[in-house]
């Protein structure tokens, strides 16, 4: 924290220092030899000439008049700017406190120290939020708000993660120079022979060497201390070093700098900022977010501690065990809230982290309330949970529920719960008491729908206040309503919609709509098929349901206030031999974009499940176009309530060759719309790979895409 306080300081130095009038305006063409012409104008004797990091050129001479000056000069016409820029007493202090906390060598010891591991902070961040994007591709991707502190300590984190470990890289390095455990950056000439002055003396203006020398280029000019021939010129560039003849200009000597001291020079204006208002204002603003960076990680380590549970039962106690994954605490809340309502319906409950799995001696119900964190990975409190539940067995018959918290706008929602449910499934003694729960952006109403159902299975009066547990509403978009299609058209209650965003967005079809009918937390997702700019749902209406009936209401002119949720694991590939459509019912509506996006003509099969023969009218314009500009290839239709009576996937198992065939060629299989649909088919989807292709369907999860509900 000192440091960064001093460095905010320090980052005004070199700014405060380039905005003095001292740099010529033509530095930039400026040789040596014409600076030299007017140096010998206007000044009798030198002793060095120096241009420092911000252009300045700061001369010690003797001028015309026998006066000592040592100041900056305009290196065009040899005039006197101003004196020597002196530290301030300030910049003295923090600099000194900066580098060694006023206490010598030790202080820079443990400075140097603490950069290093600034320097471990940042690249471990930068692993993990690599992590939580699931690719390197994604590390700019957009960030779901859960809280402030854990918002922007990622999104300050990468947009300053550069500048933040340069600082650090450079501040080790620096340390390392301090104590001398780098090789001497310094270059050494040989020893040169006597030589006679010769008959002439070449003004140094005159020089070849300095007239093809750039001021620009130069760091210092040591002039000559005496006549004797013995004494010369020392020209230091950038990134070499002369010795030259103060009477003839001859070149006796040229040594290139190390790499080692052109790595301590960027070293130092990198860590300093010299030379560059631009850089200091970079290095101004990384070091408040270091401070920010303090902050933040010290609040949601304070949040993570604070969420400790509180067990009036022990564990072998407990009829009832809650176990909890979460990363940053906000699934805690809702696992906690759970169990004191057990509480307080005198339930004997025990909650306690997915890590901390043990046997249970009089447990009967267990409840896993986790999120998932990266690419289908668990959280941090939940990391050994799987390898506890294959060595640990219960003493009693378990029956148990799983809930899985996360946001549909990563790839692999809820992944980790998915695995937990399925495992559980599987060990003997555990039977499932409630289907898998999947909660999107931390969703009161689903986790109180799914609270409402596991009360009613076990007869217990529970219910959950939302108000410490609903977050602030996230950002909406507006959208006006263009064209519906309605009801009358349809036998099924299923009407279209189409909407216009009124701001520009990314979009894609297969990602959600999410709407808020009541105006309150309460949110309603739908599939997304982009058509053209417009965006098109395919609803089916509830005589009460809330999100179906306020958008049957709707029409043309009027808007609403949605946001748009990236469903980055259900988009059309944009290479794949094949691509095979599954959807039943409102399902259809995203597969309806696509179609609509398949530029390419890629080979492409819709299977769709509807009720009745004419279900489908209010889809046959769109599909029939897409037949006819190809972008369909076959169009598969199940009617459940025709005379020729079938579902979806008895289309599946009629096409079974084909479909295996397409699998084998790394096709892609696409499914949306019902939960009990999507087990048919995939029941059909395991039959048929292993009949024709010899492996179970599960060997071809990264061909199969899924939106189901």
């Amino acid at each position: 924290m000192l440091a960064s306080i001093t460095g905010i300081i320090l980052a005004f130095e070199p700014i405060s220092e380039q905005v003095k009038p001292y740099k010529a305006e033509s530095f930039e063409t400026i040789t040596v030899a014409e600076t030299m012409l007017m140096i010998a104008e206007n000044y009798d004797e030198v002793i060095d000439l120096t241009i420092d990091a911000n252009g300045f050129v700061l001369i010690d001479a003797i001028d015309l008049e026998g006066e000592m000056i040592q100041g900056y000069i305009d290196p065009k016409t040899g005039d006197f700017l101003g004196n020597k820029i002196e530290k301030s007493k300030l910049f003295q202090f923090t600099t000194t406190l900066h580098r060694s906390l006023f206490l010598k060598s030790t202080g820079r010891f443990f400075v140097g120290l603490c950069s290093f591991l600034l320097f471990l902070i940042a690249v471990s961040g930068s692993i993990l939020i690599i992590k939580r994007q699931s690719t390197f591709k994604r590390f700019f991707s957009k960030i779901i708000k859960e809280n402030f502190a854990q918002y922007y300590h990622i999104v300050l984190g990468r947009l300053f993660l550069i500048p933040i470990i340069i600082i650090t890289i450079t501040g080790v390095y620096l340390s390392f120079l301090r104590f001398d455990l780098l090789p001497s950056d310094t270059v050494k000439h040989q020893p040169i022979e006597t030589t006679t002055k010769g008959d002439t003396r070449i003004n140094s203006s005159d020089f070849e060497l300095f007239k093809k020398t750039q001021l620009s280029d130069v760091r210092s000019i040591e002039f000559p201390f005496s006549d004797d021939v013995e004494d010369y010129y020392t020209l230091k560039l950038k990134d070499k070093e002369y010795l030259i003849n103060q009477y003839t200009g001859a070149i006796h000597s040229q040594k290139d700098y190390p790499l080692i001291h052109l790595v301590s020079v960027a070293s130092i204006n990198l860590h300093t900022g010299s030379g560059s208002i631009t850089w200091s204002i970079v290095l101004l603003i990384a070091c408040i977010n270091i401070l920010f960076f303090i902050y933040s990680g010290f609040k949601m380590t304070l949040e993570r501690r604070a969420s400790k549970f509180k067990n009036p039962w022990k564990k072998d106690q407990a009829e009832i065990v809650v176990l909890v994954g979460s990363e940053n605490g906000s699934t805690k809340k809702y696992a906690a809230a759970f169990h004191e309502q057990l509480l307080a319906n005198k339930q004997k409950s025990y909650i306690t982290d997915l890590n901390r799995y043990t046997s249970y001696k009089k447990a009967k119900k267990l409840i896993v309330i986790t999120a998932t964190y990266g690419v289908g990975e668990p959280p941090a409190n939940a990391s050994n949970f799987l390898q506890k539940l294959e060595t640990i067995d219960q003493v009693n018959p378990i029956e148990f529920s799983v809930v899985g918290f996360g946001s549909m706008s990563y790839p692999n929602f809820c992944e980790f719960a998915s695995v937990v449910d399925a495992v559980l499934n599987k060990k003997p003694g555990f039977n499932r008491q409630t289907a898998l729960v999947k909660i999107n952006d931390k969703s009161f109403e689903t986790f109180h729908q799914w609270l409402d159902e596991w009360a009613a299975c076990n007869d217990l009066p529970l219910s959950v206040s939302k108000t410490n547990l609903v977050t602030k509403p996230l950002k909406t978009h507006s959208y006006t309503v263009v064209e519906t299609k309605g009801i009358e058209e349809n036998p099924d209650q299923t009407f279209l919609i189409k909407l216009q965003p009124n701001s520009k967005q990314k979009i894609k079809s297969g990602d959600l709509l999410a709407i808020y009918p009541a105006n309150d937390e309460r949110e309603r997702l739908y599939s997304i098929g982009k058509i053209d700019d417009n965006l098109q749902l395919s609803i089916k209406l509830h005589p009460k349901g809330l999100g179906s009936s306020y958008l049957h209401k709707l029409s043309v002119g009027s808007t609403i206030k949605a946001r748009i949720i990236k469903n980055y694991s259900f988009y059309f590939p944009k290479k794949s031999s094949a691509v095979i459509l599954i959807a039943n019912g409102t399902g259809v509506a995203p597969f309806l974009g696509m179609l609509h996006q398949n530029v390419r003509q890629n080979p492409t099969h819709l299977y769709l499940g509807l009720r009745h023969a004419n279900s489908i009218d209010i889809y046959k314009e769109q599909l029939q176009e897409a037949l006819d500009n190809k972008k369909l290839s076959q169009l598969h239709l199940a009617q459940s309530k025709a005379d020729d009576s079938c579902y979806v996937q008895d289309l599946i198992l009629r096409d079974e060759a084909y479909i295996a065939a397409v699998l084998r060629d790394r096709g892609t299989i696409m499914i949306c719309g019902s939960l009990n649909m999507q087990k048919g088919v995939m029941k059909a989807l395991d039959n048929l790979s292993r009949q024709y292709n010899k492996k179970p369907i599960s060997d071809y999860s990264n061909q199969l895409k899924s939106d189901c509900y």
